[in-house]
């Protein structure tokens, strides 16, 4: 397969070419400078002959990238159609290699674009050691990136969408302050809700930065590329809406002792009862903030509030900012219970020891 492209328009030249203007509404940036766009395919870990599915390509500056690296399949899913043109030139470019989903990346399964195809790369056993030959790419505007990346993390979980073939990367693009909330270490300030959702079920690791001025029109911030790799068994034995649940409580205080975020997951007859009985079963010092609670602690947490969520049905439908919830009323709806563990939970010994709490302290 010849993965060279043919001569094409500077990066400057195509968006002028076609009367391109960033949205501001839409968050829109675009990558100008292509050994950037080569470094984050670089990064991806992109290879010849490798399937990948791109998020927002816009003016399709690492979409040439990719191509370049040799993909043998690009997916891109943009939802601005002032871009299908220019990505339309690109795909004549690319010998039949480049097909554009003109689409909503946030309602799209975008495990569905490869479905349908017989000759996609064949599926990779979840616990095998080695990664499909497939990527999800995406320099993504800002107001998506987190709503993003959560629908992301729990495709994940649920090994459905993109991660039915396998432990399929993301590389993204993020804020900078999101890209170091995501990768997070314990008692640090950017530790927060996000951290733990992305680091429970994923590897994430902040592969290199990129300054403002490197965009156009230049953003305010900095911005973050974070490569995901998938865990092969998520570090929390509950499904991914109990860990969310309690991660966004305990977090919602974020200065206070974590007991009061605790609370706010019960009724105020059941709270002082329930926290108290989790937390000594778990072990955990009421007196401690979020931040500097440990993935260990976390996994204890929710498998402790789950099995609560079990023994009171409705408990887990309970929304303290709702002044009408009662248990019983709850207990009666047809999701009363919380959804199960979508996975097996066997960690070896090797990624056990490697996520103690030692490995996330600061030094």
């Amino acid at each position: 397969m010849n993965s060279r492209l043919p001569p094409l328009p500077a990066l400057r030249d195509f968006i002028h070419m076609y009367r391109l203007r960033a949205k501001k509404i839409l968050s829109q940036n675009y990558l100008m400078d292509m050994n950037i766009t080569r470094k984050i395919a670089k990064h991806a870990k992109v290879h010849e002959n490798d399937w990948v599915i791109e998020i927002g390509p816009g003016p399709g500056g690492i979409t040439r990238a990719i191509l370049e690296a040799g993909a043998s399949r690009l997916d891109v899913v943009e939802i601005d159609n002032r871009f299908i043109p220019p990505l339309q030139h690109l795909a004549e470019a690319a010998d039949s290699r480049m097909f554009i989903h003109h689409q909503d990346a946030l309602r799209t399964e975008i495990g569905d674009i490869w479905k349908a195809e017989t000759q996609r790369p064949k599926s990779v056993d979840w616990n095998d050691s080695s990664l499909p030959p497939m990527h999800v790419i995406g320099n993504l505007p800002f107001n998506i990136a987190s709503p993003l990346i959560i629908k992301y993390l729990r495709d994940m979980s649920y090994q459905r969408g993109v991660w039915q073939y396998g432990r399929v990367p993301l590389t993204l693009t993020f804020q900078l302050e999101v890209a170091k909330r995501l990768c997070s270490p314990i008692a640090c300030d950017t530790r927060s809700r996000i951290s733990i959702m992305a680091q429970y079920v994923t590897e994430p690791k902040m592969v290199f930065q990129i300054s403002g001025s490197c965009f156009v029109p230049r953003p305010q911030v900095d911005v973050g590329v974070v490569r995901f790799v998938p865990r092969k068994t998520p570090l929390v034995k509950t499904s991914f809406e109990v860990l969310e649940k309690l991660c966004r409580q305990v977090f919602h205080y974020r200065q206070k002792y974590v007991e009061k975020g605790l609370k706010t997951l019960y009724p105020p007859e059941m709270e002082d009862e329930m926290a108290d009985e989790l937390l000594k079963k778990c072990r955990v010092d009421p007196t401690t903030t979020s931040i500097r609670l440990g993935m260990e602690q976390f996994a204890d947490l929710a498998e402790g509030y789950n099995e609560q969520c079990i023994r009171h049905p409705g408990l887990f439908l309970y929304d303290y900012t709702n002044k009408h919830h009662n248990l019983e009323s709850l207990s009666k709806e047809p999701n009363a219970l919380p959804p199960p563990v979508p996975v097996s939970y066997t960690p070896s010994e090797s990624e056990d020891s490697k996520w103690s709490l030692r490995n996330f302290k600061i030094t």
